[in-house]
């Protein structure tokens, strides 16, 4: 696992009670009814999501990620070297990286509350009639942020892996959800190529009659792709590198609308890291694609994102990082403190923050 050079300034306690257990659908409330906190120099307010166009100025631009989840999650069965028993585990599958090699990582059963960090070379996990041997850690370093094994492997397929993942794979979940939801509930308004492991989850609250009040006010809007990888890093891990594209259109957009003196607000992580990730020397954002390691830290900052419509990360998460570097560390601080005085919830079903640091 890659390592991060620096720590999160922000510090907070989430409340146990804190995380979203369903989508809000199921929970009585409209995607773009969650709740929403403007953060600003000076000022916090507190909205709705479906507010978001009349907290943005004529001339910003918003930029989405049009990534679309895949089933990833399998029931499966861990078969360790040397041993007769086989050990019941969740594999959560995320990235192909060709020639039937993936980045796989193995989660306790029955709900994925945890990772499992003692498996080992030539190890054996199987759901079915898919099958991956483990060849190594990925990326390809020996400690983890708890000082043992590896979360991640780069694991060997027997077979058509997203053949197998279409026909029983589940959207990936972790244990602080009620219950199993389907697919549909994972894509959010701008899905539209499938390859994320985890969903892109700012743009889940957007609706189409926000996209409409957005682009009557005056706010454009530019897609770009990043295939998410999994999120689900312990404490003082860096992002794993993800695929994405931006395209000549996009850039041409954004490149506009910062020459106009509007702000560039990135929906989420993942459209920062793309966005970012296809800036080129003279700061300007070009059509680029590939793999991106570009992690965003307050050392490493944005050049061209101005604004940050996100979800809530945990404490010590790399995701942090980003959130202060494009915010600052003191406007998180203010918007994490207000997040959990007034109980906002957490994580990809929960609320949201718009933060705006200019």
């Amino acid at each position: 696992m890659t390592l991060l050079r620096q720590s999160p300034a922000t510090r907070f306690e989430r409340p146990d009670d804190g995380t979203a257990p369903a989508p809000a659908e199921h929970r009585g409330v409209e995607r773009d009814g969650v709740r929403l906190l403007v953060a600003r120099p000076g000022r916090v307010t507190h909205t709705t999501f479906r507010d978001l166009a009349g907290q943005l100025d004529a001339g910003d631009l918003l930029v989405v990620n049009d990534s679309a989840t895949v089933a990833g999650e399998l029931d499966a069965e861990l078969a360790r070297s040397g041993a007769r028993a086989k050990e019941p585990v969740v594999l959560h599958v995320a990235t192909p990286l060709g020639g039937r090699i993936w980045v796989v990582e193995l989660r306790s059963a029955p709900d994925a509350s945890r990772a499992v960090l003692d498996a080992a070379v030539g190890d054996r996990v199987s759901s079915g009639t898919l099958s991956f041997t483990l060849l190594d850690g990925y990326p390809r370093l020996s400690s983890s942020p708890t000082g043992t094994g590896n979360r991640l492997w780069r694991a060997a397929a027997c077979c058509d892996v997203a053949a197998h993942l279409a026909a029983h794979g589940r959207p990936i979940a972790y244990g602080y959800l009620d219950r199993h939801y389907p697919l549909s509930d994972y894509q959010t308004l701008f899905s539209h190529r499938p390859g994320s492991a985890e969903m892109p989850s700012a743009a889940r609250p957007f609706t189409e009659r926000l996209v409409t009040d957005l682009v009557a006010r005056g706010v454009a809007v530019a897609p770009i792709t990043l295939h998410t990888g999994l999120s689900s890093q312990e404490a003082g891990e860096a992002p794993q590198p993800e695929r994405f594209e931006v395209s000549r259109s996009s850039a041409r957009r954004i490149n506009a609308a910062l020459a106009a003196g509007g702000r560039v607000v990135a929906v989420g992580t993942t459209s920062a890291r793309a966005v970012e990730s296809a800036v080129d020397g003279s700061g300007r954002v070009v059509a680029r694609s590939g793999w991106t390691e570009r992690v965003i830290t307050p050392a490493e900052p944005p050049r061209v994102v101005r604004g940050l419509v996100t979800g809530w990360h945990d404490p010590q998460a790399s995701h942090l990082l980003l959130v202060e570097a494009v915010a600052g560390p003191e406007l998180t601080q203010r918007a994490y403190d207000e997040a959990v005085r007034e109980g906002y919830l957490w994580h990809e079903f929960g609320d949201s923050a718009l933060l705006l640091p200019s």
